[in-house]
């Protein structure tokens, strides 16, 4: 299979890391981003500032021109933050080609529509087709090479399958599938259980408590993925289950290290982004607009208000009316 020139949107750690994993699968990797002393770095085989101690090939053609960067591109991979995602998509509309497929990396829910980040994509951009790339994948873990699967999504599932083939190599294993809304669910819920498994670490709850939370976190996740239309089988997978045990378990996490201050008390202002916090809000809200049972979503989003404190989320939690495990 021929080599791709793939064009990478977002210079943070995840960035930089699927651009590594690009230059590797035999790909001619552009990579866009708007700080320049980033940029300089990872020309040079460093980032110091998203990838501190780590080392890795150069051969990434870095640059913040945003036009060049997509210039005769044959796949983008856009890695920012998914609150911005809109305006990235509008700011490269007019370089864009038509038919250049966007493989969306970010993962959460537009909080002011509500809208998963494929409805952005394709409201903005309806002639380029939308997949999404989800799993269990820490930047540093792929920066570094260490072996990784992930799942490639498309509604269209030989789409799906050509680009989980083109993005594969030695140590990353792309998995395929036709649940794009399933793939996007998963990977946009996660974060909001890993706020939650943080706080009840930093809080000292136990890790009883923490195994119970992630386990009911994940049938909120498949109660509100079904209602989406998501497929069981895919948030058993590596885009739901997989990552949700991946997230909810360590502090390279930055939504279970989010948590982890919360449930300490300490000091959020100032902290990385934490995807789950703005996801938490619109998936609280989305969860009561349709009727849908999701106390621990209902609970983080509370915690992140302040309403209440930890020991009262638990103490809800704890009291709520007994029911079928099931249910």
């Amino acid at each position: 299979m021929s080599a791709y020139k793939v064009t990478v949107l977002g210079g943070g750690a995840w960035g930089t890391a699927l651009a590594l994993a690009m230059l590797r699968a035999g790909h001619a990797v552009t990579l866009w981003a708007r700080d320049s002393e980033s940029v300089a770095s990872i020309r040079t085989g460093t980032n110091p500032r998203y990838l501190p101690g780590i080392t890795f090939e150069t051969g990434i053609a870095a640059t913040t021109d945003l036009a060049a960067s997509l210039a005769g591109t044959d796949c983008v991979l856009v890695v920012t933050p998914a609150q911005a995602l809109r305006s990235v998509l509008t700011e490269i509309k007019p370089h864009i080609a038509d038919h250049v497929p966007l493989v969306l990396c970010a993962k959460g829910i537009e909080r002011d529509t509500g809208g998963l980040l494929s409805d952005i994509s394709n409201a903005i951009l309806p002639d380029n087709p939308v997949a999404a790339l989800s799993g269990p994948s820490f930047a540093t873990d792929v920066a570094r090479g260490l072996p990784t699967a992930v799942v490639v999504a498309s509604e269209d599932e030989a789409r799906a399958s050509a680009l989980a083939t083109r993005f594969s190599a030695a140590n990353l294993r792309c998995y395929s599938s036709d649940d794009l809304i399933g793939v996007e669910i998963g990977g946009a819920l996660k974060n909001v259980f890993a706020i939650a498994a943080g706080a009840v670490t930093g809080a000292g709850l136990g890790a009883s408590a923490q195994a119970a939370l992630v386990t009911r976190g994940f049938v909120e996740l498949r109660r509100i993925g079904a209602a989406f239309g998501a497929r069981p089988e895919t948030l058993m997978g590596l885009s739901g289950l997989g990552d949700l045990m991946l997230t909810c378990s360590s502090v390279q996490s930055r939504n279970f290290a989010y948590g982890v201050a919360l449930g300490k008390g300490e000091e959020l202002a100032g902290r990385p982004l934490a995807e789950g916090v703005a996801t938490s809000y619109i998936a609280a809200r989305i969860a009561r607009e349709r009727g849908l049972d999701a106390p621990i979503i209902e609970a983080v989003a509370a915690l992140l208000d302040n309403a209440i404190t930890i020991n009262e989320a638990v103490a809800g939690l704890m009291t709520r009316p007994l029911r079928a495990e099931a249910d």
